[in-house]
Formats: C-alpha cells, sequence, structure tokens
C-alpha cells in the first residue's frame, strides 16, 4: 500500500476555532443496535448523550437485518442446549482466530441483554401457542437458538425498539443526517480523541467536543460491487479510525453471504439463512443438491463454506448463480414464516412454493475492524468501538450466524458504561476551553479523476479480485490499481460526501486488499487459491496502524488449534 493513504490526517482543512461549537459528554457515531445501546447505556449513567446518524435513523444494517438473534435463553433453550454449546459452535465456525475469554462474555453476557430487550418489550416470535419463544437454526450452529421477529424483519424490530427507549431519554440528542469526517485528536501517549468535525447539509461543518467517542459506525460492504449492505456502508468509521492512528485488525476477513437474490438489472437483497434453516435446499441448474458433497452440515456449513461451495458449484456448471429451493418448506408457510421475503419475490413473480429461487453470494459483514478490548477501549485514549465496526475478537475468521446482534447489544452496553465511567476519571474537558485544531491542506497540481467511475472501478475489482476467492498476484494488482486511484482521489478536497465517501472506500479497499496479500493462508472467510491451507505462523490477529509499513501480530486468547481441524 502507497505511503500516500498514510499521509492525510484530515480529509478537510479547517480550523476548529472559527467552526459552530456543540459539547457533549459522550458522542456515539452510529445508530444501529451497537450505537442506540451505547447511548442507553451512558445516558443511564447520568450522562449527556449526542448519536449521530450518516442517514436516516432507520438506514443502518442492524434495521435491515432479515437474521435473528442467536442466544441460550435458560427457560426457553431447546434440550441439550447450554452456553457452552454456543460457545463451542462460535469458536468452531471462527477459524480459530475467535478469543475464547470474549467468546464467553458475548454469549453469556448476551442471554441478559436479550432478556432485557424482553422486557423492553420487544416482540420475539413466538410458537403457534404462544407459550414459549420460537426458535430458529441457521448455518453453522448444532442446535435451534435464534430468536426472530415477525419472520425476517428482526432488525427493524429491534431498531423500532430501541429507538423508542433513546427518544424517550432526555440525556440523549439525535442528530440525523450527520456525516462524521475526522476524529479530533490531540498528542500523547497515547492520543487522546476530544471530539470529532461534522457535516450537517443544513447545517455545514460543525465540531462536537466529547469528553468520550464510541464508534459504531457499521460496516463496510459498499467497497464491494456485490453487496447486502445499504448505501451507507462506505466504511467511513474504518477510514477515520485508522486517520487519526487507532489500530485496525483482521482487515483479510470480509464475510460473504451466501444467499443473495439474483436477477438480472435488481440490487442483491439478502434471503436470510433462516430459510435454510427451515429446509430449504441449494441446487445447480440441473436441479442437482450440492451441498451435502462440500460438508456434513450440508445447507446449515459455516457461511464461508456455503458461499465457496456456491462458488465451485457455478464454475462447474458453467453457470451464473445456483437456486434455493423452497419447495420442501411449502409456499403457504413460507409467506407465513418469511413476510418480507415473500412480498419482495412477488416483485419478480417468483412463487418459492413452486419456483426455484436464483440465488448468489455477496459481501455482507465486516468482520475486521478497530482493536478492541474486553472494555470496548482502543488504542486511542477517549475512543471506544462496538459493533460491526469494532474487532473484538468474537469473530475470528468467521462470523457464526446471528452472532452480530448479540455482540452489538453485548459491547453496545459496555462502551456506553465504560464510556461514561471514564468521564469520572478526569476525561472532560477539563477548563471548557477546546483545544484548537489547524488542518492545513495543500490544493491539489493533479488532475482529477471521475469520482464515479473511482467508485464503480474499485467496487467492480473488489469483488473479483478480492472477494471469496484470492490469489497474491491478483491481490497485488488491485494494490498497484488502488494506489493508482488514490494518487488523484486522496491528494483532493472535496466539500461533498460523494467525494469524502470515495476517499474512504479507497483507504479502506486498499487496508482489505493490504491484509489479504499479507495472510498467506486460508482460514474462515479468507481463501487464497495459492496458500489453500491454514498456517501456524498466521495463527494471530494482525494490527495496521497509520504510519507503519506492516503489521504488529498479536497473539489469540486462550484459543485451541482442535477447532481448525473439525
Amino acid at each position: 500500500m502507497d505511503t500516500l493513504h498514510d499521509d492525510r490526517r484530515y480529509l478537510i482543512p479547517f480550523r476548529s476555532a472559527l467552526l459552530p461549537q456543540i459539547f457533549t459528554d459522550v458522542l456515539v457515531i452510529g445508530a444501529g443496535i451497537a450505537g442506540m445501546r451505547a447511548a442507553l447505556s451512558a445516558a443511564a449513567a447520568g450522562r449527556d448523550v449526542i448519536v449521530t446518524a450518516k442517514s436516516e435513523l432507520n438506514e443502518s444494517n442492524t434495521y435491515w437485518a432479515q437474521g435473528g438473534v442467536a442466544a441460550v435463553l435458560p427457560d426457553a433453550a431447546v434440550a441439550g442446549d447450554s452456553f457452552d454449546t454456543h460457545i463451542d459452535d462460535t469458536l468452531t465456525a471462527g477459524g480459530d482466530l475467535c478469543d475464547d475469554p470474549i467468546v464467553r462474555l458475548v454469549i453469556e453476557q448476551g442471554a441478559l441483554r436479550v432478556q432485557e430487550l424482553i422486557d423492553w418489550g420487544m416482540p420475539f416470535d413466538r410458537t403457534e401457542d404462544a407459550d414459549t419463544l420460537a426458535l430458529g437454526r441457521e448455518g453453522g450452529h448444532t442446535l435451534s437458538r435464534v430468536l426472530h421477529a415477525d419472520g425476517d424483519a428482526t432488525g427493524r424490530v429491534l431498531s423500532t425498539t430501541l429507538q423508542e427507549r433513546v427518544r424517550a431519554n432526555a440525556h440523549v440528542r439525535l442528530f440525523d443526517q450527520c456525516f462524521v469526517l475526522d476524529l479530533i485528536t490531540v498528542d500523547g501517549a497515547p492520543s487522546r480523541c476530544v471530539g470529532v468535525i461534522t457535516h450537517h447539509p443544513r447545517y455545514g461543518l460543525q465540531v462536537i467536543w466529547a469528553g468520550a467517542t464510541i464508534l459504531a459506525s457499521g460496516g463496510a460492504g459498499q467497497v464491494y460491487r456485490e453487496t447486502t449492505n445499504p448505501s451507507i456502508a462506505t466504511g467511513d468509521g474504518l477510514a477515520l479510525a485508522y486517520r487519526a492512528g487507532a489500530q485496525l485488525a483482521d482487515m483479510a476477513f470480509m464475510q460473504f453471504h451466501p444467499t443473495t437474490l439474483y436477477v438480472a438489472g435488481a440490487s442483491r437483497s439478502l434471503i436470510t439463512e433462516a430459510v435454510r434453516g427451515e429446509g430449504a435446499h441449494l441446487i445447480d441448474r440441473e436441479g442437482k443438491r450440492f451441498m451435502p458433497d462440500y460438508h456434513e452440515m450440508a445447507e446449515l456449513a459455516p457461511r464461508d463454506v456455503v458461499s465457496r461451495a456456491i462458488l465451485t458449484q457455478v464454475s462447474l456448471t458453467d453457470f451464473t448463480h445456483v437456486y434455493l429451493d423452497c419447495r420442501p418448506i411449502g409456499g403457504e408457510r413460507f409467506t407465513r414464516r418469511f413476510p418480507g421475503i415473500a412480498r419482495l419475490l412477488e416483485q419478480f413473480e417468483l412463487d418459492p412454493g413452486n419456483d426455484p429461487i436464483p440465488v448468489h453470494p455477496a459481501a455482507h459483514y465486516m468482520i475486521g475492524g478497530v482493536r478492541t478490548d474486553e472494555h470496548t477501549r482502543t488504542s486511542i485514549a477517549g475512543l471506544y468501538a462496538c459493533g460491526e465496526a469494532a474487532c473484538s475478537g468474537l469473530n475470528g475468521a468467521n462470523r457464526l450466524a446471528s452472532n452480530s446482534l448479540l455482540e452489538g447489544l453485548v459491547f453496545g452496553e459496555v462502551a456506553g458504561r465504560i464510556a461514561g465511567a471514564s468521564l469520572d476519571a478526569g476525561a472532560r474537558l477539563s477548563d471548557g476551553a477546546p483545544p484548537r485544531i489547524v488542518s492545513n491542506i495543500p490544493v491539489s497540481d493533479k488532475s482529477a479523476l471521475d469520482l464515479h467511475d473511482v467508485r464503480s472501478s474499485l467496487r467492480s475489482v473488489m469483488w473479483r479480485h478480492v472477494g471469496i476467492q484470492r490469489t497474491g498476484d491478483r491481490l497485488t494488482e488491485v494494490m498497484e490499481m488502488i494506489d493508482f486511484w488514490s494518487r488523484y482521489t486522496l491528494d483532493k478536497i472535496f466539500d461533498d460526501r460523494d467525494g469524502w465517501q470515495v476517499q474512504n472506500m479507497l483507504l479502506v479497499g486498499a487496508l482489505i486488499t493490504q491484509a489479504a496479500h499479507w495472510r498467506e493462508e486460508s482460514r474462515g472467510t479468507h481463501y487464497r487459491l495459492d496458500h489453500a491451507k491454514p498456517r501456524d505462523n498466521y495463527h494471530v490477529h494482525e494490527l495496521w496502524q497509520c504510519g507503519r509499513e506492516g503489521p504488529d501480530v498479536e497473539p489469540v486468547q486462550g484459543s485451541s488449534m482442535s477447532h481448525a481441524a473439525r
């Protein structure tokens, strides 16, 4: 990766003293599950909280999540299930890169957080007699433990539940349409985050000073041409954290969801894994059910296995996609269980009771992110991270289905609580006078590239060569391409979101590609055709930081190599 990716500290030139100033105790960047839960936790400590949303509050990966929340609730668990079983499934899916203490923390605390949602009135689906919670099964789970709401609308119901509580809390202010350009830091050992610079379509540039900042900005799926993510998921949080000097970990690991609707000319829409959990099969163009040939768990194998199997089957049959055969479920039962997907399919005149659904994998979930400890602390003082923007060590090399919402709940609560408590330790702006920050950026003398072309080309090449299957030669080519685009894009000063987002996407794409090139092995979602097996010397978390040529490495906590061999 060219050093130019490390040259720009801030995206725009500014003088903080000349901009409108806003003050708060705790600032939360992101309004998904992790951000909202963090805001509630910080507010419970009596802190004043601001939550920024890049777009509308409902534009988040959380809101659009069809899958559920995986949790072992003592009063509702199926026979034989336990925390230890859920932990074991998580470690097995994670390619022996999960941090064991983090896995145990999330799964044990997750049960409390889910029960909390129930107590707050979240209407999880129940069995037909309404006596017990309905539990589904998804890929990588050995037992049924996934809770859903309104069938395939868990994310929407969850977001609504949390938003209602946040809106009712007098300590929290919600700023929608608030684009966070950069973290503001002051020098120290370590440096300290003291706030952010933002842009609002109506109010323009503003500085928000905060005693503690929580990064919960979500993922980066839009870096890929084929993705389940909404348009806002451009990796801004990862990019601004890197520019500020935070450590990012495990950036090679992007999870690809095996089943998105594949219709020419239409955007890729998720077909939740729960459909396979209900009994749907994957078949190729000739009608053959192929997953039993690839894994003993067939359609319910971990997502990395299913995605690669689909890609292989597509190649073997010389076709563009495979099909999800929902006929074993039945049309009436499908519509009742997955009403949102049924309505989507109806738009394309597809009847799940009779018609196999064309599907293909797409980029879905960023496993890497800002490195955090068990208290959500980052390498920058005053900066915390949670949710998809963070790399907590829970997911390892491949996230177990429906663990992401659980992680957001658990570490959102932790981040808000710890950040709120940090203010008692002197993290407030003590004298009321914020530091004066000046960003000077020279005007570029190079030609400009078309932003739309750069964005489109980046997404296309990331999908082709930094996707489900990778090789060292192609990764080298992609790094060279990104460096070229960056030389004529990262040196520019833009005054709108399109420009800032493309700059962020180039940086995140470069980090993913660089990490994939460095990791000369195959593990979890990262599959190198030229290094097709896991290697012991890569049984580490790699840490990337602005200004350093290569990564530092960190040992995996309490990991057992036995999980990688299963």
